[in-house]
């Protein structure tokens, strides 16, 4: 599901908003969560398991984490990373390292896979090892609720695309939050700049980024290839001027 799209607009958020303004406080971090979920689900329906595997081990190594000490603790650390980072490996990396094994010894001897990405798992990978390596150096306190560590992991504005959020800066919006008018107009505010920067620039230059380097580069011109070159640095250019 993409922010930009009508079923997002018209259907998700609006329901997400009126469920969660009429509802208790206890209930708010649930129904984030849930919807969260069913926004990941809309485009992965089958590696939401996928997350959910990856958050509840992380709990349990979390757990295990704060009830651990002296030279058993950098034990389950490593543990609780290589586990993160094996996974993110085997997903991202799994059929770049076959192929490279089977250059090195001129054979097909090793098979590659047909693995699909899963959506977001590098962002909700690099953020599980932020909550586990800053709980290992005691910056944070465990988060013995699943509910709101899997909050943290899953929250959909930032699951996608990020950016990565580390879990102190936002352990005390998780737990407890105030909603003003004031902070609601200017939440409403920044979401209708960025929705206008999304649909009115970054979609327009994304025609011609496509238009670019669908082109055959023997048949470009002066201008053409030029932009083609520099397209890439567009983002950055742009982020300047708006920060």
């Amino acid at each position: 599901m993409l922010f930009a799209s009508m079923t997002f607009l018209w259907v998700f958020l609006p329901i997400l908003l009126i469920i969660y303004f009429i509802a208790k406080d206890k209930y708010r971090n649930i129904i984030l969560l849930i919807f969260s979920l069913i926004f990941y689900s809309w485009g992965e329906p089958t590696y939401v398991f996928l997350m959910l595997f990856s958050i509840l081990i992380n709990y349990i190594f979390g757990i295990i984490l704060d009830k651990t000490k002296n030279w058993a603790k950098k034990i389950i650390f490593l543990v609780a990373i290589l586990s993160n980072l094996g996974l993110l490996a085997y997903f991202k990396y799994f059929n770049f390292i076959i192929e490279n094994l089977n250059n090195i010894i001129q054979s097909n001897y090793f098979k590659a896979k047909d693995i699909a990405l899963p959506i977001g798992i590098s962002f909700y990978t690099f953020q599980i090892m932020s909550y586990i390596i800053d709980l290992y150096r005691g910056d944070i306190k465990v988060q013995k609720n699943p509910i709101k560590l899997a909050l943290y992991i899953s929250f959909f504005p930032q699951l996608i695309a990020g950016p990565i959020v580390k879990y102190h800066d936002i352990e005390e919006q998780i737990n407890k939050r105030v909603t003003t008018v004031e902070k609601a107009s200017e939440g409403i505010k920044r979401f209708i700049i960025g929705l206008s920067k999304k649909v009115l620039i970054a979609n327009t230059l994304a025609l011609m980024a496509d238009t670019a380097f669908d082109s055959n580069i023997s048949t470009l011109t002066m201008p053409l290839a030029w932009l083609r070159n520099n397209l890439l640095y567009v983002p950055n250019i742009l982020r300047f001027f708006w920060i």
